[in-house]
C-alpha cells in the first residue's frame, strides 16, 4: 500500500519536469503566427492583385500559398545580390526595398510597391520586417 503514495508522487513530479519551449522555438511560434495572422491576408489584399500568376511585372506570384517559395531566399530579378526576401535581414530584402520606396537608390527599377495605389501603412511595413527579422517562415 505504500508504494501508492510514492507512485503518485513520482507521476506528479514527472508531469512537472517538462522543460518550457526555448526562445527559438517561442520566435518559430510566433513567426508562423505573424504569417498567417497578418502577412499573408496583407499579401492577398495588397499584393496579389496584381501579382496573381507570376506573369506579371516583376515575376512574382504573391498569393499566400504561393508567396513564400516565390520571395523567401529567391534572388530579385532587379537587382540579383538582393534576395526578394532574406530570412532574418529585412533591411537586405527587396521586397522591403520596394514597399518603402528605397530601391532606386539601392539600383533597382520601377515604382514603388504597390503600384498604383497608396503605400502601405507603417504598422503593415512593421509587421512584414519582423515577419523577416523572425525568419520569414510560413
Amino acid at each position: 500500500m505504500r508504494a501508492l503514495p510514492f507512485l503518485a508522487v513520482i507521476m506528479s513530479l514527472a508531469a512537472c519536469s517538462s522543460e518550457p519551449p526555448t526562445p527559438k522555438a517561442e520566435t518559430e511560434a510566433r513567426a508562423t503566427s505573424l504569417y498567417q495572422s497578418k502577412i499573408a491576408p496583407l499579401f492577398r489584399s495588397k499584393c496579389a492583385t496584381c501579382h496573381l500568376t507570376g506573369q506579371e511585372a516583376g515575376s512574382v506570384q504573391m498569393t499566400p500559398d504561393q508567396a513564400i517559395a516565390a520571395i523567401v531566399g529567391v534572388p530579385s530579378q532587379q537587382v540579383p545580390k538582393y534576395m526578394r526576401v532574406a530570412p532574418g535581414d529585412p533591411d537586405d530584402s527587396y521586397l522591403v526595398m520596394k514597399i518603402e520606396g528605397t530601391h532606386i537608390e539601392k539600383g533597382g527599377s520601377g515604382a514603388q510597391m504597390p503600384f498604383g495605389a497608396p503605400p502601405l501603412a507603417l504598422t503593415e511595413i512593421a509587421d512584414i520586417r519582423q515577419w523577416i527579422k523572425e525568419g520569414a517562415k510560413p
